[in-house]
């Protein structure tokens, strides 16, 4: 192949590729998405969107043990979903090669959270490579087969934002067909039950993790660039690499390809010519911890953040105490997050604001409801969490309703929503249908029928819910505020469990987007509209409603505007009118 400019991702993608993967299974989430729409491309590869990420892990590793090359990926959060399968099948081993990309999320671009999941793999006993730009993604993905292989352990790829999202050059090569293995029966290493699990977690502290660590040491991923010995040296991994190359150019720097286990040969030579080290990681101090526990003095979260990214003004100031001078960044006009024009979760939002009810939410989209204009949203912690929170609000004594998007709802909602029907719940759940995953870039998910890269069958989340046990069922356009509005207090009516289900396709979509091509645009009448002393529209929190600063009235961005109709039905003074 010609040299391509590949993001971080992409790389990985091409990278296992070429090693002679056959199946990847994920779930989106942002910075991890990209690794499967790539592969998907690839047909000697079967990839596929999971329910969820241990779903996907399980899918991946099943695949593995059958005999084939597999891949799972996901991103930070989404590794504690996996958690179960993740550190169970580090006793069991392998039996193909089976690698485990995680995406970390510095600084929480997209999450709801910050963690290091280097923590995982170290628990886990599982080792952990760490790129430092495409090049180093395409190739550490190939190595972690064949590390995989050699020592029957998941191998974990540890991506962090910059480095997912990164462009680089990247020289791909051709794929490497990798014949399957012969599966073989094998109850003593793969069923865990007790008996078995004890000498499985034996031989992995006794005989797989010695040699890991001597293999670390012979591992050509790890990079010796030598300095001053009179200067501070540096260990580091990733793309702190980057940073502390930028910053201290002509510094010593150990830096890490295998950043667990560490090469404790290689780091003895170091520490020998290299008296003052820091070392710089981006997240935890998991780098700097185990040196402290070889009994080597370092530097490190004592002056660096533990939170958020790193980049060379980071080191600058913490490090060196300065600043260079930065251009005074031109100043642009704020503009806060908000649900785009025509959204299906707007009539949604706008009905739970009038009726002050708790609403536990969840991730997505249309975590944007707990922002103004709205604030119709209490809670979000993880995903799936909406349903049983509301369920523990009215064990508490407090009546509250549960917001999930349709994907999420197949990720992990289902369990919450059974949890709360086998209880005996009385708590309202509104199902957000838009036919997507719309946050990590509209993928498809079991209630689109549509799968990453054939046909699949669609499961209908109405017959789903009926057949858990939940009765009052509503159906409802959340473009129809007046029957929005009563099916959201009718259910929260019921006595018993009961779930309304918002349908309508995001406008994003090509299902959405054709519903609106006959839709006119509306426009506000200045002489009908009253102003500050009214306002409603605004309350439907739509970007394409701006206000005119002079005479304080709201007017209609044409070129943002939809049709949807929905600021139209709050105005009580009758401005709001289709153009003709």
């Amino acid at each position: 192949m010609a040299r391509r400019l590949l993001s971080g991702n992409e790389a990985l993608a091409y990278g296992a590729w070429a090693a002679g993967l056959k199946v990847a299974a994920a779930y989106p989430g942002t910075p991890s998405t990209e690794v499967l729409e790539t592969l998907a491309r690839f047909p000697e590869v079967r990839a596929e969107w999971s329910t969820n990420e241990k779903v996907a892990y399980e899918v991946a590793y099943g695949a593995a043990l059958g005999g084939v090359r597999s891949l799972v990926a996901m991103k930070h959060v989404g590794l504690n979903v996996a958690a179960d399968p993740f550190f169970s099948s580090a006793y069991a081993g392998v039996n193909a090669g089976f690698v485990v990309i995680v995406a970390d999320d510095p600084g929480m671009h997209s999450s709801q959270n910050e963690q290091d999941s280097r923590r995982h793999a170290k628990a886990a006993r599982v080792p952990v490579l760490e790129p430092s730009d495409p090049a180093e993604a395409y190739l550490f993905v190939q190595r972690a087969f064949e590390i995989s292989e050699r020592f029957d352990l998941p191998v974990m790829v540890r991506m962090t934002t910059r480095v997912s999202h990164g462009k680089g050059v990247v020289e791909p090569g051709k794929r490497r067909e990798v014949p399957p293995r012969e599966y073989r029966k094998d109850m003593q290493k793969y069923v865990m039950v007790p008996a078995n699990a004890r000498v499985r977690h034996r031989i992995l502290e006794e005989e797989k993790l010695p040699a890991l660590r001597r293999f670390s040491d012979t591992l050509d991923l790890h990079r010796l660039e030598p300095g001053d010995p009179e200067k501070l040296a540096f260990v580091t991994s990733g793309v702190a690499y980057h940073y502390v190359r930028e910053v201290f150019p002509d510094h010593a720097v150990l830096k890490l390809g295998l950043s667990w286990p560490l090469p404790e040969r290689l780091l003895e030579e170091f520490f020998g010519t290299y008296p003052r080290v820091m070392v710089v990681e981006e997240g935890d101090p998991v780098i700097e911890e185990e040196l402290k526990a070889l009994g080597y003095s370092v530097e490190g979260k004592n002056r660096l953040p533990r939170y958020g990214e790193l980049d060379p003004s980071v080191l600058r100031a913490r490090i060196l105490g300065s600043e260079l001078p930065h251009p005074e960044p031109r100043k642009a006009v704020s503009r806060p997050p908000a649900l785009c024009p025509g959204c299906p979760y707007t009539g949604v939002f706008w009905s739970l604001s009038l009726l002050k009810k708790p609403v536990m939410g969840d991730i997505g989209c249309y975590t944007l409801g707990a922002l103004p204009p709205f604030q119709a949203m209490d809670t979000t912690i993880d995903m799936g969490a909406s349903i049983p929170m509301a369920f523990g609000m009215e064990k508490a004594g407090r009546q509250a309703v549960a917001v999930i998007g349709d994907s999420t709802f197949f990720h992990s909602g289902v369990a919450g929503l059974i949890d709360l029907v086998y209880n005996g719940g009385h708590s309202t759940v509104i199902i957000l249908e838009n036919d997507t995953t719309g946050m990590t870039g509209h993928q498809g998910h079991p209630g689109t029928g549509k799968t990453l890269q054939n046909g699949g069958r669609r499961v209908d989340i109405e017959q789903l819910v009926r057949a858990i046990g939940v009765e009052h069922v509503q159906v409802v356009d959340p473009h129809d505020l007046k029957a929005t509005k009563r099916a959201i207090s009718e259910a929260i009516r019921h006595e018993g469990p009961s779930v309304v289900i918002a349908r309508r396709p995001c406008v994003l979509i090509p299902e959405g987007r054709e519903l609106y091509q006959e839709e006119p645009v509306r426009w506000i009448d200045p002489e009908a509209c009253v102003g500050a002393r009214c306002h409603s529209c605004l309350r439907v929190g739509c970007p394409a409603i701006s206000v005119d600063k002079e005479t304080g009235k709201p007017y209609i961005v044409d070129f943002l505007c939809v049709g949807c109709g929905v600021c139209e039905q709050t105005c009580p003074y009758d401005a709001i009118h289709p153009v003709d």
